[in-house]
């Protein structure tokens, strides 16, 4: 497991300090998904959840960790295997049923919405946002490559 340089733990400090709205230099469980994703990583709330040890709803909600209690665990996230950009491809082109490099926005949203980590509404309408062409359908590679560059 690779450590933090310095300066990486001063700016992870200063990005989790955003997100203590109490002023107590801690912040709730159901905010450490969110701080991580703005600290570059991209976890699933599922990877999120073993690392907090898996709490009740009423503990996400109610419990808070420090910084120091906070920087293990995006360690344990960062050193997790990344997907690649052929990984998440590779995975739509099973949607592709022309072998086009496309496929139909609808049943891509179906996907999003049904299976693996589901997505809401919201957040596929958030996702899907200028994705499709005037058909209706999605190219999958830049789609891929949009999302992994956001």
């Amino acid at each position: 497991m690779a450590e933090f340089t310095p300066d990486q733990i001063e700016d992870f400090k200063e990005a989790f300090g955003l997100f203590d709205r109490v002023g107590d230099s801690q912040v709730a469980y159901n905010q450490v998904a969110d701080i991580m994703r703005a600290l570059g990583q991209n976890p699933t709330n599922k990877a999120v959840n073993k690392v907090l040890g898996d709490p009740s709803a009423d503990d996400l909600a109610n419990k808070r960790v420090n910084f120091d209690g906070f920087l293990p665990m995006l360690k344990e996230i960062e050193a997790q295997p990344k997907g690649t950009v052929d990984d998440y491809v590779e995975g739509l082109r099973v949607f592709d049923k022309e072998g086009n490099g496309t496929v139909m926005g609808a049943e891509l949203r179906i996907v999003l919405a049904t299976l693996g980590e589901k997505m809401t509404e919201a957040e596929i309408e958030a996702l899907m946002s200028g994705q499709e062409d005037e058909n209706g359908t999605v190219h999958y590679e830049a789609f891929v490559k949009h999302i992994l560059s956001v």
